[in-house]
């Protein structure tokens, strides 16, 4: 005879079970989709800055001490006056975001892209916000002056033609911050600004970009 108190025990349990298993996977669909709308979100405000196209407007820039330098497209601007280094890199932003540049690091040799960084802390930050919207041009700019450390050092890269600028910038909110790489070349009378490598600094670096500039030459993918 059948113990109908068990059967109807083991069917509420079984139906039970199958409602926390129903129950789990709506949670954790529900999750996904919010972390890949938060994904979708973050992409769209993720700036990313090359150097611009040697078909872009020559940009005049000024420094507070009435000193104005000329960035041509796709290159940099390099003036020496009395001592004092001024230096302009022209940019586009290629990412969808607003880029917001938080300062830089100019190295006083050229650096490889298998090289690292310069740390966050040692950075040169601006002392006014510079912004470069989605698919435009822009710049940054930073002047070495006699009360700077690292004057001598710059004026002798400058000299030898060949330096590296390090940048950091990221987007409107303030994260997503990126460490972009950028080699400075002379050529003759024309300084030239090659994009090297870029760093994600809040997000894990899993895969090194498909191309990278290292030691004046340019790796693709095969």
């Amino acid at each position: 005879m059948a113990d109908w108190v068990v059967i109807s025990s083991v069917a509420s349990a079984g139906g039970t079970l199958a409602l926390a298993g129903t129950t789990y996977f709506s949670i954790r669909s529900a999750n996904r989709a919010a972390r890949v709308a938060e994904l979708s979100l973050l992409a769209a405000l993720r700036p990313l800055l090359v150097s611009s196209s040697p078909e872009d407007v020559t940009q005049h820039v000024g420094f507070f001490d009435d000193v104005g330098v000329d960035t041509p497209g796709g290159g940099a601007g390099v003036v020496v006056v009395d001592g004092r280094v001024y230096i302009v890199i022209s940019l586009r932003n290629v990412g969808p975001g607003i880029g917001v540049i938080h300062g830089g690091f100019v190295h006083g040799r050229q650096l490889g892209a298998s090289q690292d960084h310069a740390p966050v802390e040692s950075l040169r930050m601006l002392s006014r916000d510079l912004y470069i919207a989605p698919g435009k041009i822009g710049f940054w700019q930073i002047a070495f002056r006699d009360a700077d450390d690292r004057r001598e050092e710059v004026l002798a890269a400058v000299e030898s033609g060949r330096f590296t600028i390090d940048l950091l910038y990221g987007d409107y909110e303030g994260g997503q911050r990126v460490m972009t790489r950028f080699g400075v070349v002379r050529d003759g009378d024309v300084w030239n600004l090659l994009t090297a490598r870029h760093w994600q600094l809040d997000r894990p670096e899993n895969v090194r970009p498909r191309g990278s500039f290292v030691e004046g030459r340019y790796e693709g993918a095969s």
